[in-house]
């Protein structure tokens, strides 16, 4: 099997960083997954696409030999077990907020005797190359998401979870819920009780093993994570860099035209 070129990163002592696809597009997963990213993840829980988009997008990340990951809809068991079968290496799955709920996530990624995985990788036994069953309860990660007051009151049994390889920082939904709505969900966040949450986190996944990772919306902000320990972060995302490259673009267009339109007025009234 292809060995996990994330768990050989890390190993390494080098952080990653982690692109993501909402746009269900192949062309547009094609696109950024030649951009140098080290993983690129699928959202299938909130973006604008279905399993019959990720498998041809996870077919046309495969040139670049970037990770495929995924981000399921909920902890389900067919979903999270389809897109193993479509290729993924890594799935991250939204809303854990126990640790009977993170291994039962752990239970549906792995072959037995680890796990209830029902064996079936239709695209992975080609994807992934020669001896999938033995050897991808080793090579294919399990990322849960905390993003709520209750999984941060269960953090430390979480992080304990047998099995599971991360915790998946979800700080739009992590800050709505910590402080009961009265913040907006966002990336990247300022308040000190934020960045002590991320800071805790980190904690947790180092004493027990596990990596840590991170959404953000900016390299920078993505850069302090890494600081504080964080061993992946994802900078933002195909649907907002897209609006970001087109908004400056538009913009530099209407400010260089507007400055000549401005310099022939001016020399009008010279002349």
């Amino acid at each position: 099997m292809i060995k996990n070129e994330l768990k050989q990163i890390w190993a390494e002592g080098r952080p990653t960083i982690n692109g993501w696809l909402s746009i269900g597009n192949p062309f547009t997963a094609e696109i950024m997954a030649a951009q140098g990213y080290d993983s690129v993840s699928i959202d299938v829980q909130h973006g604008a696409l279905d399993y019959s988009m990720l498998l041809p997008m996870f077919q046309a990340m495969r040139a670049s030999g970037v990770v495929p990951m995924a981000r399921v809809p909920w902890l389900e068991p067919g979903i999270i077990m389809k897109v193993l079968d479509a290729g993924a290496y890594g799935v991250i799955c939204p809303m854990v907020n126990t640790p009977q709920q993170a291994a039962e996530f752990v239970s549906y990624l792995r072959y037995p005797p680890a796990g209830q995985r029902s064996f079936g990788p239709t695209r992975a036994n080609f994807s992934a190359g020669a001896n999938y069953a033995a050897e991808a309860n080793d090579e294919i990660l399990a990322f849960a998401m905390v993003e709520t007051a209750e999984a941060m009151r269960n953090l430390e049994a979480i992080a304990a979870t047998p099995g599971l390889d991360g915790i998946y920082v979800g700080p739009a939904d992590l800050t709505f819920s910590l402080h009961q709505g009265r913040l907006a969900p966002a990336f990247d966040r300022e308040e000190p009780e934020m960045i002590e949450a991320l800071q805790t986190i980190v904690a947790a996944c180092k004493k027990h093993g596990k990596r840590a990772a991170l959404h953000c919306g900016t390299a920078d902000y993505a850069a302090r994570a890494i600081e504080w320990g964080f061993d992946m972060t994802t900078v933002s995302g195909d649907s907002r860099l897209l609006a970001s490259a087109a908004q400056a673009s538009v913009a530099s267009f209407r400010e260089l035209t507007r400055a000549k339109a401005v310099s022939v007025e001016a020399g009008k009234e010279g002349y």
